[in-house]
């Protein structure tokens, strides 16, 4: 009988290719993680259903983007200096606080005997008020997590620990969506909500298992030089910020989740449950694509890569757009989650990769005004465009216009199509 050599499988076995599930402390970020991002996405999926049924205006779904994405950017520079200057688990713990407060206060105001209470104008505008307050704390929770990652992972395992940082955001964007549909169809708004306090209430569990981390920047300086210093980085940095500007404007121009609503009640005609599967579809692909790179690391050519797999997701939401099939259209949007989960591993990459330890914050937060804000530009661009041309019209004309923004990124940035995860900061200048 052949024996079976354990050094032959300590090297190809599950662990050995993903280093960083090993890390006790990287396990509990990813719980923390998952859990905020799902009970976030449940929220906001549960928010834009209510606000469409409530105005039955395309528009309105376009405010709720933009009352989280204006506090996200006016308070992102002050934020990331702030994040560099304080002990980084803390700061999670108090963002925590914020989401929690702010849950409360929308299920307060979806209680029935509340909303009789108030007036539909009243009423949205106060889901908008505490969508900005959710804005806000955005602002400080993405470089406060973005600056712990780089203290409880390796510098080496950053590549793969992406990867599952990546997986963690698109399960809980996944799950979310399709239990807020779940609980919009079988129980209805407030219990949604409820639901939604419950889960952020899970989520203290595992943070306070990561320890009291150092804080690598301990000399004061002014804010206005330390946030001068954090753009100056990303802005001499080629493919950093081409990769941000090419995320932001694809995404700004082919983001089309904010119409799903439409999509579901005026086109695709399903019910509250088909929305969430529509809702859910990219964050499965994403998840699929991400399952699949576990096992199969992505190592060379990620700059040409990142090209292809931004064109394909304009293709997919040019398809999506002209869909009247509800099969057709989850298929599209599973195959963008598919290839937005590649690019966003990438760019995610690229950023920890080239960002010094003490300007972690200061970076985050600059992404957060390229990358995590253009989704709710986006929403409102979408809204604003629907409004205007007609919800296929609108839908289309931003794949093509995405489209636009690839080959012109592709010319003028020769950095970031030759980059790869070799590539050191002073190679990047």
């Amino acid at each position: 009988m052949n024996k079976v050599n354990p050094s032959s499988i300590s090297v190809s076995g599950f662990f050995y290719k993903n280093p960083a599930l090993k890390i006790k402390e990287f396990q509990a970020f990813l719980a923390t993680r998952f859990g905020l991002i799902f009970a976030l996405h449940m929220q906001s999926t549960i928010l834009y259903f209510w606000v469409y049924s409530l105005t039955n205006n395309k528009l309105s779904l376009g405010l709720v983007g933009l009352a989280e994405v204006i506090p996200a950017i006016g308070c992102s520079l002050f934020a990331g200096h702030f994040v560099d200057h304080n002990e980084k688990r803390k700061m999670v713990v108090r963002c925590l606080y914020g989401y929690f407060i702010t849950a409360i206060c929308l299920f307060v105001i979806a209680l029935p005997f509340v909303q009789k209470s108030l007036s539909t104008t009243i009423l949205v505008g106060l889901i908008y008020f505490f969508v900005f307050i959710a804005g806000i704390l955005r602002s400080f929770f993405g470089p406060s997590m973005f600056s712990l990652f780089g203290m409880v992972v390796p510098r080496e395992h950053y590549p793969n620990a992406t990867s599952w940082s990546s997986m963690s955001w698109q399960m809980g964007s996944v799950l979310g969506p399709l239990v807020a549909g779940i609980f919009i169809a079988w129980t209805g708004i407030t219990i949604g909500l409820f639901a939604v306090l419950i889960f952020l209430m899970l989520v203290y569990i595992p943070i306070f298992k990561i320890s009291v981390k150092p804080i690598l920047k301990l000399e004061k300086e002014p804010a206005l030089k330390s946030i001068k210093e954090g753009l100056r980085f990303v802005m001499n940095t080629p493919t950093l910020l081409a990769a941000q500007c090419l995320d932001m404007f694809s995404v700004f121009f082919g983001g089309a989740v904010a119409l799903l609503p439409v999509y579901q009640k005026e086109i695709l005609h399903v019910n509250e449950v088909g929305f969430g599967i529509l809702r859910a579809a990219p964050g499965i692909g994403a998840l699929i694509t991400l399952g699949l790179l576990a096992y199969i690391p992505l190592k060379t050519h990620p700059g040409r890569k990142l090209f292809l797999c931004v064109s394909g997701f304009a293709l997919s939401i040019i398809v999506f757009g002209i869909s009247t099939n509800f099969y057709l259209s989850f298929a599209m949007l599973l195959l963008s989650g598919m290839l937005d989960a590649v690019s966003v591993l990438i760019r995610s990459t690229i950023l920890q990769l080239v960002t010094p330890d003490a300007m972690r914050g200061r970076v985050s937060a600059v992404n957060t005004i390229f990358i995590s804000s253009s989704n709710e530009f986006g929403d409102f661009e979408s809204g604003v465009m629907a409004n205007w041309l007609g919800t296929v019209r609108a839908v289309v004309v931003g794949g093509c216009l995405t489209l636009g923004v690839v080959a012109f990124t592709f010319v003028k940035v020769p950095q970031l199509r030759n980059f790869t995860f070799n590539n050191d900061r002073e190679d990047e200048k």
